[in-house]
């Protein structure tokens, strides 16, 4: 089944979504031993098989706080795109060597009605077990990710901390001038 049909199928439930997506990106990995070290074509794969699916704008709006709400369209535009160059920074080397685990899926808990869940999952493999959560909200495009946690440690909560240093000295230039650097 082509990601495109699976995820017609799956993405109406955030669990779907998540696991459609996971099993997507590990196949390619696993099927393309060119991606290993390779941040160039990771961050092509990023584009195209993950970007579509995470919800980057809440992602920062939630890291930024209420500064978001003074910077211009284009300073959110520039934050945004700075913040996916650090995230594959983070975790391109992660993806690249992702070669004989498998993803292992905890029932979902949540409501019918619920806009906002937690898709919780173990990546086994390597004679390890790394915890992985996703943070899922329902948006007028559909079930996106807007958070992550790698062994209980969120990306939102994370960058809070490190942005909300950044911008007491210097406001969202202070952030700009950090993520540009």
């Amino acid at each position: 089944m082509s990601l495109d049909s699976q995820l017609a199928h799956d993405a109406s439930t955030p669990d779907g979504l998540v696991k459609a997506v996971v099993h997507d990106v590990m196949d390619t990995i696993k099927g393309d031993a060119s991606l290993q070290g390779d941040r160039s074509k990771i961050s092509a794969m990023m584009d195209q098989k993950i970007w579509p699916y995470v919800d980057l704008q809440r992602t920062m709006r939630l890291c930024v706080g209420s500064h978001w709400l003074v910077a211009t369209p284009d300073q959110r535009h520039y934050i945004v795109e700075q913040f996916k160059k650090l995230l594959i920074e983070r975790y391109a080397d992660d993806l690249a060597q992702m070669r004989d685990q498998r993803a292992d899926y905890k029932p979902l808990r949540a409501t019918p009605d619920a806009t906002d869940v937690v898709v919780e999952s173990q990546m086994v493999g390597n004679r390890r077990s790394v915890s992985v959560a996703y943070r899922v909200a329902k948006t007028a495009n559909g079930w996106r990710v807007y958070d992550l946690s790698t062994g209980a440690v969120w990306v939102v909560a994370t960058y809070q901390r490190i942005f909300a240093e950044q911008m007491s000295r210097n406001g969202i230039l202070g952030l700009i001038g950090f993520l540009r650097d």
